[in-house]
């Protein structure tokens, strides 16, 4: 099993996080797991791309080459659009509809969310919708891990645990938030 997955957004999004958590989760599995380091802008605004791979075994490279991506995981979405040429034929592409007008030109979301919704398996979520119903706009990335862990080769409870390890330092409150937060993305 192989298993390879573009992360990206903007600066700001969590997208480091999102990273953190399934990487946390896969290893808790028993996979090897590879991550590139997030490039781009660390302030809001600027694109931002991490590769995350995950196999039953050894993984050589960090980087995932063109049209082999099982999944491509947006916190926005002109950003799922930027990297769709990694996207394997039967990948699947998961991105919030949510948009980060960022550029002046940023064009229209629907004509976005219509070319996203041209791709053989896509999930298009209301992330910030969900996010303010489990308590905090900050948990929007969290909203996109639950979105996205019925396509992933975890179980959804070790991926509850690392979600809880991450957080833990930050009281329970938070914890229970971005819990909620993943769950409600699941139901999308």
């Amino acid at each position: 099993m192989k298993y390879d997955i573009i992360l990206c957004g903007v600066g700001g999004q969590g997208v480091l996080s999102v990273g953190a958590i399934i990487a946390q989760s896969a290893m808790k599995a028993g996979f090897q797991v590879k991550q590139s380091e997030v490039h781009g802008m660390a302030q809001r605004g600027g694109a931002v791309l991490a590769n995350l791979r995950i196999s039953e075994k050894e993984i050589a490279s960090d980087l995932i080459a063109a049209a082999t991506a099982s999944m491509i995981l947006s916190m926005e979405p002109l950003e799922s659009l930027r990297y769709i040429g990694y996207l394997a034929p039967d990948g699947i592409l998961v991105t919030s509809k949510n948009p980060v007008e960022n550029i002046s030109n940023y064009p229209d979301t629907g004509g976005v969310l219509a070319q996203i919704e041209k791709l053989p398996a896509y999930r298009i979520v209301d992330s910030d919708a969900l996010a303010r119903e489990a308590g905090s706009m900050l948990a929007t990335n969290m909203v996109m891990v639950g979105a996205a862990s019925s396509s992933l080769p975890i179980d959804e409870k070790i991926i509850e645990a690392a979600i809880v390890e991450l957080f833990a330092a930050k009281g329970d409150h938070v914890i229970d938030v971005n819990l909620e937060a993943f769950r409600l993305g699941k139901v999308v």
